[in-house]
């Protein structure tokens, strides 16, 4: 069966999601886990320590400004990471669903030791409805990643979406909040989202980021 980016939004919506066993596999499979990774948000918590990095802004992020380069970033091998799921297929999908306006990236930017702005991380994701399914995330700079998921939740909140997709949780996204939830109940927040319409717009100012996020008690140890 030929996969395109049709075929792909039809199986989002069933909670049905692709991946690849590794970077350079040629093979897609589809997955649909029974415990589903979410982030409430009406619950993202951003820690202590990330809060007080936002407000030093260190970082510059922008939205949708470079997709091909967040999709990179994300199916990079690392020392960390030595392989990925996201392969070729992959990521011609999600750049054909880009240029329709339905996948979008967060960048986010420091210069480099000759004054140039590098990708110190971003992540990437699709949006249906009112929920956003997260892809992937990478950092080459310490808080990138988190940096770039604190601002998606900002945009996210502000556009009035109701469901944040992790796929899986890992202790990274714990620290924002995420739970796994049964896959009935998935299911039943992902059919509520998509019959809302979210707005996904960005980047948020400094000052939505400290309304939406930045200027609440903390409920965790940071």
């Amino acid at each position: 069966m030929t996969i395109t980016p049709e075929l792909v939004l039809k199986a989002y919506a069933y909670g049905v999601f692709p991946m690849a066993k590794s970077r350079n596999d040629t093979d897609v499979f589809w997955v649909q886990p029974k415990l589903r990774g979410v982030i409430p948000l009406d619950q993202f918590h951003v820690s202590r320590s990330l809060r007080k990095t936002l407000r030093r802004g260190e970082f510059r992020v922008t939205v949708n400004a470079d997709f091909a380069g967040v999709l990179e970033g994300c199916a990079e091998s690392t020392a960390v990471r030595t392989d990925t799921w996201i392969n070729d297929h992959i990521m011609e999908l999600f750049i054909q669903l880009h240029e329709a306006g339905l996948a979008h990236s967060i960048e986010v930017w420091r210069d480099n030791a000759d004054g140039k702005p590098m990708l110190a991380g971003g992540l990437y994701g699709l949006a249906m409805g009112a929920a956003f399914f997260g892809e992937s995330m990478f950092s080459r700079a310490t808080d990138g990643s988190k940096v770039a998921l604190a601002h998606l939740g900002a945009i996210l909140i502000k556009g009035d979406f109701t469901l944040l997709d992790t796929q899986f949780i890992t202790d990274h996204l714990k620290t924002f909040g995420a739970i796994e939830i049964p896959q009935k109940e998935y299911l039943a927040q992902l059919g509520a989202a998509l019959a809302r319409k979210g707005e996904f717009k960005g980047p948020v100012s400094q000052s939505d980021l400290e309304a939406l996020l930045l200027s609440q008690r903390s409920t965790h140890k940071s």
